[in-house]
């Protein structure tokens, strides 16, 4: 059991030194927030290339990953500094695998895929080395589609439902987002796992090309 500490919504906005509009700047919502299938309606998503869509409609990241960067930043990360929607305490990236399902009230959202860093989170963070320090790190939140659709808050408790399948963590995918060479059978479980469907075309078109 975990625990919703924050839910964040940016508006489309531009980081000073970096020209496209962005919602990366997100924010701590006052009351409830309505989930749907494709995320929060009020959300700022303007790289749908990369960003969005319902098998990257939620990004969560973890209080616990938060406490960690902590340390390493020299002051405590305040909710929505890295961009995501939902601010959870209880799990973190390391432990958490896709297929995993996080039930917050009526709403239940399952783990599809990490976070990978770009220039726009660099901008953001102000620091041009960013996304090789936090791809270093490997705890890249997760994202995630929604099951179920509902309307969620900060307070509310959070529900762990465990994958039963193959456990392909967050931080086992990102440790490969710097390399072609991903070994076979981790392919192979992978696909047998509800990952975002992009990534599952990519290795069975690998997979299948080899035989």
């Amino acid at each position: 059991m975990g625990n919703l500490r924050a839910v964040c919504i940016g508006k489309a906005e531009r980081i000073e030194g970096f020209s496209p509009l962005t919602g990366i700047n997100k924010r701590p919502a006052p009351g409830p927030v309505a989930i749907g299938r494709e995320g929060i309606a009020q959300d700022a998503i303007l790289d749908r290339k990369h960003h969005g869509g319902f098998d990257q409609a939620i990004y969560v990241y973890f209080q616990a990953d938060y406490d960690w960067w902590a340390g390493e930043l020299g002051y405590a990360p305040e909710p929505g500094l890295f961009g995501e929607n939902l601010v959870i305490e209880g799990p973190a990236s390391a432990d958490t695998a896709i297929g995993d399902r996080f039930r917050i009230g009526e709403c239940l959202l399952e783990v599809t895929y990490h976070r990978t860093p770009c220039m726009t989170f660099a901008a953001k963070m102000g620091d041009k080395f960013w996304a090789r320090r936090f791809h270093r790190a490997n705890r890249p939140g997760a994202y995630c589609r929604v099951l179920q659709p509902g309307t969620v808050e900060s307070g509310l408790a959070v529900e762990l439902i465990p994958y039963e399948g193959e456990r392909i963590t967050v931080s086992d995918l990102m440790a490969f987002d710097v390399t072609k060479d991903i070994p076979l059978d981790f392919m192979r479980r992978a696909v047998t796992t509800p990952i975002r469907e992009k990534t599952r075309f990519k290795y069975e078109t690998r997979l299948a090309d080899l035989f």
